[in-house]
């Protein structure tokens, strides 16, 4: 039977001790994080895909919702 690396990999944590679960915890943590350069990159891709109009509404919805204190909900 095939497994997958994913199953394989889970497998192996399941056999860690607890410390070195939190170092693969960690590991893999560190993988997700994206670089500076990936975050450039979508910056890059994503601007100026609103129009004017759509950002022009964005904007006042996030300031009507937004900015606004609820004295009693705290």
């Amino acid at each position: 039977m095939d497994v997958s690396p994913l199953e394989s990999i889970v497998e192996d944590l399941k056999a860690l001790p607890p410390a070195r679960l939190e170092v693969a915890a960690d590991f893999v943590h560190r993988l997700k994080r994206i670089s500076e350069e990936e975050r450039q990159a979508i910056l890059i891709r994503t601007a100026g895909a609103l129009s004017a109009e759509e950002a022009g509404e964005l904007e006042r919805v996030i300031e009507e919702g937004c900015e606004k204190v609820d004295e009693d909900g705290w």
